[in-house]
């Protein structure tokens, strides 16, 4: 946590059907030396795929939906730019990740548009790959994953969640960023820049199926032990245990490892999967303005960890979940903590130079003066985009969002770094086309998006 710069961590071990830890560490609030406790609620972002991956197997098991038949069967106003995708991509492959849809999360990101919206918007969004040929993790995916279990069951996504699973279950989960800033026992994110912690704006998540939870340890203690039992609860079964199963096998090659411990990593119906020391490892991770999270599970151990924390992602619940699994396994201690340092100081040493490289272009300018880059620039599913002039230097605004943006190199500008501010930083653009005496004003801007593997 010193080496992170993590303020706050709460973490719960389940092993052989007890809860063998639960405890929290640090503050929730550093500047009120607020502690985390057992209850304190965190943003658990992504890990909320593995509640609209479950729901949706309670509603295979009723028979009710089949999640190999076309989504478009239960949504027919489910559209997509290729229209061949389109009728075939079933509710699976949304779960899976593998629609030919890469991520294009500035469509929700911003997080001002309703979930009718961006569902309207992906019909204007452009495939990279073809249907099942290849992996591309996608949140809007899961917009339209909810809105099946939406249309089928009668209820809104969050009050399906709570009816057929936290309830049942004892949890207390909460669904926006505004319940959890109303709770008492709410953590506050914090973001780190170059090696300075900082407190965070809270951002919301919008897309709610995707990643739109907050939970406490305690809640994802009673999560764990619901998946350990195979979907078995107090006795009665609310999942089938076959679902359950192919809820956990791998659908779809993700990546090999940087590690040798670990196996290639694969993704199934709303988790990840890989081996580790030669253990099968079920995983989602979580992770947003502030806050990162990691659930794990080792089936054939009867081993459930999972860690929250109110920073940015790091590898901190990575080094937690290795070091316990390790110890519960009664395998020889990986010093992970060490490798992970070591590599986050070689990270800090380099960033100085990193700047360095990144620095304008010598000897360079834009080919047009400056007022004739300016305008909006629409796009059918991203919205529209300004650019203004304003002290001899241009101005970008977008979806309430904004920066100035910096001459890089000839007619192309760039918006800054922004740690913890969502703002697509170090985003390349260059228009089109733009104005010229006689001719038009620019209607179109092309971009190298380089921050969170978005796109614009």
């Amino acid at each position: 946590m010193s080496e992170w710069k993590v303020p706050g961590l709460a973490v719960v071990v389940v092993q052989n059907g007890e809860t063998v830890l639960r405890k929290g560490y640090g503050d929730r609030d550093v500047e009120s030396g607020l502690p985390v406790t057992e209850d304190t609620h965190f943003m658990i972002c992504s890990i909320t795929k593995t509640f609209t991956s479950t729901g949706l197997a309670l509603l295979v098991d009723e028979r009710l939906l089949d999640w190999d038949k076309p989504v478009r069967e239960y949504l027919p106003q489910f559209r997509l730019h290729d229209p061949v995708a389109m009728e075939r991509i079933t509710v699976r492959d949304l779960l899976c990740h593998r629609s030919g849809l890469p991520r294009h999360d500035w469509v929700w990101m911003p997080g001002d548009l309703s979930r009718e919206e961006m569902f309207a918007a992906m019909r204007h969004l452009e495939p990279s790959k073809d249907i099942r040929t290849s992996f591309q993790y996608q949140n809007l995916g899961y917009l339209a994953a909810g809105m099946v279990a939406e249309r089928i069951s009668g209820l809104s996504w969050e009050e399906f969640i709570r009816n057929r699973l936290s309830n049942k279950l004892g949890m207390h989960l909460t669904f926006s960023l505004e319940e959890l800033a109303a709770r008492s026992n709410a953590a506050v994110p914090y973001f780190v820049d170059k090696d300075v912690r900082q407190r965070a704006e809270l951002r919301p998540i919008r897309n709610t199926p995707a990643g739109g939870i907050n939970a406490s340890i305690r809640d994802l203690d009673l999560w764990l032990h619901f998946h350990l039992r195979q979907g078995e609860w107090g006795g009665i079964r609310l999942l089938s245990s076959a679902r359950a199963r192919e809820l956990q096998q791998q659908h779809v090659y993700v990546s090999d490892s940087e590690f040798a411990e670990l196996s290639d990593l694969y993704y199934c119906l709303g988790f990840g999967s890989h081996f580790y020391r030669g253990e099968r490892v079920v995983h989602h991770s979580g992770g947003w303005i502030g806050w990162g999270a990691l659930i794990s599970l080792l089936p054939e151990r009867g081993l459930g960890i999972a860690v929250l924390s109110n920073r940015d992602p790091s590898p901190v619940t990575n080094i937690v979940t290795n070091f316990l699994a390790d110890e519960l396994c009664a395998k020889t201690a990986i010093p992970w903590l060490d490798r992970y340092r070591d590599k986050h100081r070689r990270m800090l040493e380099h960033l100085d130079r990193a700047a360095h490289d990144r620095a304008r272009r010598p000897n360079t300018w834009p080919s047009h003066d400056l007022a004739e880059y300016c305008g909006e620039y629409a796009h059918p599913a991203y919205g529209r985009l300004a650019i203004t002039q304003a002290d001899g230097r241009l101005h970008w605004a977008y979806r309430g969002l904004s920066a100035t943006l910096a001459h890089r190199h000839y007619d192309t500008f760039e918006l800054p770094e922004a740690p913890g501010r969502l703002l697509p930083g170090r985003c390349q653009v260059s228009p089109a086309a733009v104005r010229s005496p006689s001719g038009p004003t620019a209607t179109a801007l092309s971009a190298a998006c380089r921050s969170r593997s978005s796109r614009w």
